[in-house]
């Protein structure tokens, strides 16, 4: 059985190698904690975790694919839509670190009992679980963050276009609109991924890598089970918070509808009132340019009192 990996792709910084295909640089961690940073091309990759060229287009960083989660013989295709794309990155360093930290305890007490094979014991976590498990707080922390930065930035915009209707609050909420639907859609793909795993007991099975090393039933998953719904909970909870948010855009939205509707209504009735006032003074001109004119009437003979009347009215 191969030893424990976790392998991290970094599609960034590619090179040609003598052959013509592209190499990349690769960080590999065991579950010794020994990193190494390896600059070799996808075939050779494909060969040290035995992977198809398939299943490796899921980790292209060019290619749009979906949060997934797939167990192979000996490896688990993890893609959470976070683009590692340098091993020494930023995103990246805190991840390997985190692991490193989890896996010390472990290393300490193989060194203290004289036992160096990097082979797990009944007793100790899985590495893959703790790859996962990573991998997964990461991801999860980091959607939450965003949510937490766009509610932050949203609430006060609604709260200014509630008081003031102008294009420059309303560019500010339809752009933070705009950024919660793409979060929301990759919440939603998260949260449809773990959840559909949940649903599957097979899926969850495959998962367990080092279950030939660790005897048992092949049927037990609550181990795993209990990782994902921890996570499938915690992203339910950001996408609950996402939705709430919408709700709250929605309804900012049908406000400045109706308040705009007012005024487009009483702007509606202003120009009635205007349109009728200019009737009136219409009227008042037709009739005094009838009188004004010097026509003989019949029946302007002895009426001169209807000049007072008619120059008074219009």
């Amino acid at each position: 059985m191969l030893d424990p990996l976790l392998v991290v792709p970094a599609f960034g910084g590619m090179k040609k190698k003598g052959g013509g295909s592209q190499s990349h640089r690769w960080i590999v961690l065991d579950s010794t904690g020994q990193e190494i940073v390896l600059d070799v091309d996808k075939y050779a990759i494909m060969h040290r975790v035995q992977i198809h060229a398939r299943d490796l287009r899921i980790l292209d960083p060019l290619l749009s694919y979906p949060p997934t989660i797939l167990a192979r013989h000996g490896a688990i295709i993890l893609n959470l839509e976070v683009l590692l794309r340098n091993p020494l990155d930023e995103n990246v360093v805190p991840i390997v670190e985190e692991l490193r930290r989890r896996l010390k305890p472990q290393i300490d007490h193989r060194e203290a009992n004289g036992d160096g094979s990097s082979h797990i014991g009944e007793d100790d976590y899985p590495f893959e679980f703790q790859v996962l498990e990573v991998a997964l707080e990461s991801i999860c922390s980091f959607l939450s963050a965003r949510t937490i930065e766009l509610e932050t930035d949203v609430y006060p915009s609604l709260d200014r276009l509630s008081s003031k209707i102008c294009s420059s609050n309303l560019e500010r909420v339809r752009k933070s609109k705009s950024e919660m639907a793409q979060l929301t859609a990759r919440v939603q793909k998260l949260r449809d991924e773990l959840g559909q795993l949940l649903h599957e007991d097979g899926d969850m099975a495959e998962l367990y890598l080092s279950r030939a090393a660790m005897p048992g039933d092949e049927n037990d998953v609550d181990e795993v089970e209990m990782l994902l719904e921890t996570y499938y909970m915690q992203i339910d909870d950001t996408l609950n918070k996402l939705t709430t948010l919408g709700k709250h855009i929605d309804n900012a939205n049908a406000y400045v509808r109706i308040k705009l509707d007012k005024d487009r209504n009483r702007l509606i009735q202003l120009d009635l009132i205007l349109n009728t006032g200019n009737l009136c003074l219409d009227i008042s001109s037709l009739v005094a340019g009838i009188f004004g004119m010097n026509i003989p009437y019949t029946w302007n003979t002895n009426h001169g009192y209807m000049f007072k009347w008619v120059s008074m009215l219009c």
